[in-house]
């Protein structure tokens, strides 16, 4: 296979195996919505990234971790629905990051490519950002398993027993934003949800243990990659949306699996 290829393969399954621990989460705690508040704020990060002259990645992380907190903040003061202030950060930071762009005037940026990313054009730089970055939130992740498994069942009781719940709830929130940075160039900022929720929506079917949801998902959003890599360069495809089709399609077919009461 050509060099472009197995570097597209090499960073789609590290972010599938990293997607798939944090998705079974995101859909235990039904933070789907969370998870596209970051994703559309990521475009107000590279936008800053260009202005400032840094890493893109680095601009994304800085919105996004800003972001969770000043959702955390907000959510302590109780004044508006969750899924309201979340309307207000996701659409708001969206449509700030294109007026922002709108004042590059002499930077030539492929919108198209961070809103849907390139998987075929990852770099081996990437593949090292890829797999510094998802072994740091697998750490950390592996390290908050069971405290967040415990703040998921009952937060309540979590919170009787003496564990810092606002600190896990937002140290959970920056671990996605770390992967959200770090897939953008995969799957772009409108897609990378997706790759989070449908593969651990496909495994929670046929999981009968957390950690074997997370191991599923994984296993999964890795056998999407494959398939829509492999239908992207057979019938000249976009890449990061046939994975996120391939992914659904797992989705579709697990569902149609009669199972045993």
């Amino acid at each position: 296979m050509d060099d472009f290829v197995i570097r597209a393969l090499l960073a789609g399954g590290g972010i599938a195996l990293l997607a798939g621990p944090l998705g079974s989460f995101v859909v235990w705690r039904r933070m789907a919505y969370f998870g596209d508040t970051l994703a559309h704020s990521a475009l107000l990060g590279v936008t800053l990234g260009f202005l400032l002259g840094v890493n893109p990645m680095v601009g994304v992380m800085a919105v996004c971790v800003t972001l969770a907190l000043a959702l955390v903040a907000l959510q302590r003061r109780r004044t508006l629905a969750a899924d309201t202030l979340l309307g207000i950060l996701s659409h708001g930071s969206l449509s700030l990051g294109l007026v922002a762009l709108a004042f590059l005037e002499t930077l030539r940026v492929d919108l198209m490519a961070y809103l849907f990313g390139d998987i075929l054009s990852v770099t081996d730089g990437d593949l090292m950002a890829i797999y510094g970055g998802g072994a740091v939130a697998l750490t950390g992740l592996a390290l908050l398993w069971r405290r967040l498994l415990a703040v998921t069942v009952d937060e309540d009781l979590a919170r009787v027993e003496g564990m810092p719940v606002d600190a896990l709830r937002l140290a959970f929130m920056l671990l996605i934003a770390l992967v959200i940075a770090i897939a953008m160039k995969i799957v772009g900022i409108l897609l990378i949800t997706s790759l989070l929720i449908i593969p651990a929506a496909a495994a929670r079917r046929f999981a009968r243990t957390p950690e074997g949801m997370a191991a599923l998902a994984s296993i999964l959003g890795v056998v999407a990659v494959v398939a829509g890599l492999l239908a992207s360069l057979n019938w000249d495809l976009p890449g990061g949306p046939s994975v996120v089709v391939a992914a659904a399609a797992l989705f579709l077919l697990g569902s149609l699996v009669p199972l045993r009461r």
